[in-house]
C-alpha cells in the first residue's frame, strides 16, 4: 500500500474514534471532517449542551493538530485574540506577543456574544491565513481551521454575525439533541475519553487537503453545481442567490466527502450530501421564515435540478 492509500484510510479510523465521543451524528461528524479537508471553516449553531465545543475539542485531538479554544464574551478585545506588542526594556523594542489565533484549530466558543469589531477580526485570519498588527502581517499555522460555535439569537447577549463573516464559513452545522438510546450512553459515561490518540498529524492533514484538491470532478458534474448555484438566484425563496464564492465552496466539500467515501470522482450524490451545509446559511428567505425555512426551499431546488 502507498503513503497516499495509508492516509486517506486513516480518514476512516479518525470517523470511527470521533463517533464514539461525538455519540449517534455520524452525519455532522463527517461533514465537519470534509469542511476540514476543504480547507474551509466551520459554524457550528445550537442551543448550549449538545457537544459542540466536544466537536471541535476531538476532532483537533483526533487529528493531531495544535489546538486552542478562545470563550467569546462581551468584553473580549480583537488584541485578546490577534496578540499585542510588549515594549521589552533590555532590547529597547516592541515584540509581537502572539495570541491564541496563532494555533491549527481554534475555537471561537459563542462567538456571537462578543461584539462585531471582535467578531470581525477573524476575519482577515480566516480568509487569508494571517493577521496583520501594527503595520506587519504574520502567517498563521498551517493547516489553519476555526470552528466557532453560535447560540441561537434569540438567547440573551448574542450578536448576529455580519453577512461578510458568515460567508467565510464553508459549512454551519447543527448537532441536535441525541437519540435517547445515545444519550443514556451519555449519562452512563460510555462517551468520556479525555486522552483520545492522534491518527494522524499536521502533515498528514496537509496531504489529505491537497489530495481533495486532486479528487476529479467531471465537467458534466461541475455543470450540475453551476445549475445550482444559478437556481438559487432565480428562486422566488432567497432574497438573493448563491455566490461564486459559495459555488467554489461547494465544489470543494463534495471533492472532499468524495475523498472521504475513499473514491477518486465526485458523484451528484456528493454535491448533495454537503449542499445544504454548504448553502443555507449564506441565503436569506424571501418572506417570514428563518432556518427551517431556507433549508426547506433548499430540498424543494435541488429535487428541481437535474441530475447528469
Amino acid at each position: 500500500m502507498t503513503a497516499r492509500p495509508r492516509i486517506v484510510a486513516s480518514l476512516a479510523e479518525a470517523q470511527a474514534q470521533l463517533g464514539r465521543i461525538v455519540l449517534g451524528k455520524p452525519q455532522q461528524v463527517r461533514l465537519a471532517l470534509a469542511c476540514m479537508l476543504a480547507r474551509g471553516h466551520l459554524l457550528l449553531e445550537d442551543v448550549p449542551g449538545v457537544g459542540k465545543t466536544t466537536l471541535a475539542h476531538a476532532l483537533a485531538r483526533t487529528l493531531g493538530l495544535q489546538y486552542q479554544r478562545v470563550q467569546f464574551t462581551s468584553d473580549l478585545l480583537p488584541a485578546d485574540l490577534i496578540g499585542v506588542s510588549v515594549f521589552v526594556r533590555d532590547a529597547g523594542e516592541f515584540r509581537f506577543h502572539r495570541g491564541p489565533v496563532f494555533a491549527q484549530v481554534v475555537l471561537a466558543d459563542e462567538i456571537n456574544r462578543a461584539p462585531p469589531k471582535t467578531q470581525s477580526a477573524l476575519l482577515e485570519a480566516m480568509a487569508e491565513g494571517q493577521v496583520t498588527h501594527d503595520g506587519t502581517t504574520h502567517a498563521l499555522p498551517s493547516p489553519f481551521f476555526v470552528i466557532a460555535t453560535q447560540n441561537p439569537l434569540e438567547q440573551i447577549g448574542t450578536h448576529a454575525l455580519p453577512e461578510s463573516q458568515l460567508d467565510r464559513f464553508t459549512m454551519r452545522l447543527s448537532l441536535g439533541y441525541p437519540d435517547p438510546a445515545f444519550e443514556r450512553v451519555l449519562y452512563l459515561g460510555g462517551a468520556s475519553a479525555p486522552e483520545l490518540p492522534p491518527v494522524m498529524d499536521g502533515s498528514q492533514v496537509l496531504a489529505l487537503q491537497e489530495a481533495a484538491t486532486q479528487v476529479y470532478a467531471s465537467p458534466a458534474l461541475v455543470d450540475y453545481v453551476l445549475a445550482l448555484v444559478q437556481a438559487t438566484r432565480s428562486h422566488d425563496g432567497f432574497a438573493a442567490g448563491l455566490s461564486p464564492r459559495a459555488g467554489l465552496a461547494l465544489l470543494a466539500c463534495a471533492r472532499a466527502w468524495a475523498l472521504l467515501a475513499q473514491r477518486n470522482m465526485v458523484l451528484p450524490e456528493d454535491v448533495q450530501a454537503v449542499f445544504t451545509a454548504v448553502a443555507a446559511h449564506r441565503l436569506l428567505p424571501a418572506g417570514a421564515g428563518g432556518h427551517a425555512a431556507v433549508a426547506g426551499e433548499l430540498a424543494a431546488l435541488q429535487a428541481g435540478v437535474a441530475i447528469p
